[in-house]
C-alpha cells in the first residue's frame, strides 16, 4: 500500500497539520468524548472505591478459595498486559518493515500500551496478602541482607513490567518530539506553549536533530522487539515453568506472545474507531488502515485455533491421565460453555474478516474487536481456574464462583483505562504528524 494511497486527494502538510493540532489546539470536545470521559470517571471511582474495599478488608473478598488459590487478579494481569505488549510490538515492526500505514495508529496504540501496562503492574499487587511490603521482590539494600526469591514468578513479573513500561515510555516520548514542537509553535496560549515546549525539549527541527533522531528511533525500534517478546514470554513462563497439567507445555511463551498481539489488534481496532470519530480524522485514519488491521487480526485468530488445537491434541495423544481429564473438563465440565464461548469469540467469529466488507465496516470491526477482547479474557480466567479446579489429587477438586468484588475490581479498570485515553486524546496528539506529513506527495506539499 503506498503512502499517498492512505491520505485524502489534496492532502498537504498545512491540513494535515491541522487535522492533528486543531482538536487539541483550537476546537472543543464533542459529545462522543464527553459521554466516554463520564464512563471512565464513573470507572475509576468504582476502581478506587473496590481497591480501597481490598485493602480495608483484605484477599478473602475475592472468589478464590483453597484449591484455586489464582482468579481473576491474575487473569486481570495477563489480560491487560496482553493488550499492553501490542502498542509497542505493532509500532516497532511495522516500522522496521517500513509499513507507511503505521504512521496514523502508531501513536495511540504506544498510549494504549504505556495505559494497559501501568494498570496491569497493579494486579500483582493487589493480590498480595500484604500489599505494603510489594517492594520487597526488588533487590535493595537492607539491614536484614534479605534478597528477593529469584525462584518467584512475581520477582520475574516485576522486572518483565518495569523495564517494559521505561522502554515503552521512551520509546513513545522520543516519537514524539518532533509533533510536541509543533503544537508548542502553534498554541496560542501561554499555558498551551508552556507544556509543549517543557515537552519539545527544545527541539528546532534541524537537519542534525533530524538526523539523530532518525538513528535514534530505529535503533530503538531493533531493540523493542525482542524486549517485547521476552515480556510476554516471562508472562507465559509463570505457568510453563510449574508442574500442574495444563500449565507445563512449552508452547506457552510463543502462545502468549501471538495471544497477546490478537488481543492487542483487537484493542487497536476499537481505538482506532474512537480516536476517528472523536477527533474527526476519517482523512487520517481511512478504511484501508482497518482493512490492514482486519487482516493481522485474521491471521491472529487462525494462529489461535491452532494453538488450542495443538494443546488438546498433544494432550489426548501425548499426555498423562491428569492432562486427559482436563482437556475432558474443558469440553464437558462445569465451565464449558465459557470454553466454547472462548472458541466462538476467538476463532469463529474473526472468520468473518474473509470477507472485504466486513474489514471495511466500522461497526462490524467494532463489535469484532469487543469480542475478541471477550474471548481472550475467557480464555486467561479458563486457563486459570480449569488446572487449579481440578489438580492429581480428586479430593481437592473444587469449582470457582467469581463474587461481586471481583466483577467490580475488571469493570472498574477498564473504566480507569477509558479515563486515561480520553485525557491522553485531549492533551497529546493522537496521530504521528510528522510521519504522516511524509506520505504526503512532493508536489502536494
Amino acid at each position: 500500500m503506498s503512502g499517498a494511497a492512505l491520505l485524502p486527494k489534496g492532502a498537504s502538510y498545512a491540513s494535515v497539520t491541522a487535522a492533528v493540532s486543531d482538536p487539541l489546539l483550537e476546537q472543543r470536545a464533542g459529545r462522543g468524548w464527553w459521554i466516554a470521559f463520564a464512563i471512565g470517571c464513573a470507572g475509576t471511582l468504582l476502581m478506587g472505591g473496590s481497591i480501597f474495599w481490598l485493602l480495608f478488608r483484605g484477599i478473602g473478598i475475592f472468589g478464590n478459595n483453597s484449591t484455586v488459590v489464582w482468579g481473576f487478579p491474575i487473569a486481570n494481569y495477563v489480560w491487560w498486559i496482553g493488550i499492553g505488549n501490542a502498542g509497542t510490538l505493532i509500532s516497532c515492526m511495522l516500522l522496521l518493515t517500513r509499513q507507511h500505514w503505521r504512521s496514523s495508529i502508531n501513536r495511540f496504540a504506544e498510549a494504549m500500551t504505556l495505559i494497559a501496562a501501568s494498570i496491569a503492574g497493579l494486579f500483582p499487587i493487589l493480590h498480595l496478602g500484604r500489599p505494603i511490603y510489594f517492594y520487597w521482590v526488588a533487590p535493595y539494600p537492607n539491614t536484614m541482607g534479605a534478597w528477593p526469591q529469584w525462584k518467584s514468578p512475581l520477582v520475574w513479573d516485576f522486572f518483565a513490567i518495569l523495564s517494559y513500561l521505561v522502554f515503552s515510555l521512551l520509546f513513545w516520548f522520543v516519537g514524539a518530539l518532533p509533533d510536541f514542537a509543533t503544537l508548542r509553535d502553534r498554541a496560542r496560549t501561554r499555558r498551551a506553549q508552556v507544556f509543549y515546549g517543557v515537552l519539545a525539549l527544545g527541539w528546532r527541527g534541524s537537519a542534525r536533530h533530524w538526523a539523530r533522531y532518525e538513528s535514534f528511533y530505529r535503533i530503538m525500534a531493533a531493540l523493542g522487539v525482542p524486549l517485547v517478546v521476552s515480556v510476554h514470554s516471562v508472562v507465559g513462563m509463570d505457568f510453563a515453568a510449574s508442574t500442574m497439567p495444563g500449565w507445563a507445555e512449552s508452547i506457552f511463551p510463543p502462545y502468549f506472545v501471538v495471544g497477546a498481539m490478537f488481543s492487542g489488534f483487537a484493542m487497536v481496532l476499537v481505538l482506532a474507531a474512537a480516536v476517528r470519530s472523536f477527533l474527526r480524522v476519517e482523512g487520517l485514519v481511512t478504511l484501508d488502515h482497518f482493512d490492514a488491521m482486519a487482516k493481522i487480526l485474521l491471521a491472529g485468530s487462525i494462529v489461535m485455533g491452532l494453538s488450542y488445537a495443538t494443546e488438546s491434541f498433544q494432550a489426548l495423544v501425548a499426555g498423562s491421565e491428569t492432562d486427559r481429564t482436563l482437556v475432558a473438563f474443558e469440553f464437558t465440565g462445569a465451565y464449558a460453555w465459557l470454553y466454547w464461548t472462548q472458541l466462538l469469540c476467538n476463532v469463529a467469529l474473526p472468520q468473518l474478516l474473509w470477507f472485504p466488507a466486513m474489514r471495511r465496516s466500522i461497526p462490524a470491526l467494532i463489535a469484532i474487536g469487543l469480542l475478541v477482547n471477550v474471548g481472550m479474557y475467557l480464555e486467561r480466567i479458563l486457563l486459570i481456574i480449569n488446572t487449579l479446579s481440578r489438580p492429581p489429587v480428586s479430593s481437592t477438586w473444587q469449582i470457582y464462583a467469581p463474587t461481586l468484588w471481583d466483577g467490580l475490581l475488571l469493570a472498574g479498570s477498564i473504566g480507569f483505562f477509558v479515563f486515561l485515553f480520553c485525557l491522553f486524546l485531549r492533551l497529546m496528539p493522537a496521530v504521528s504528524m510528522h510521519e504522516v506529513r511524509q506520505l504526503v506527495p512532493e508536489g502536494e506539499r
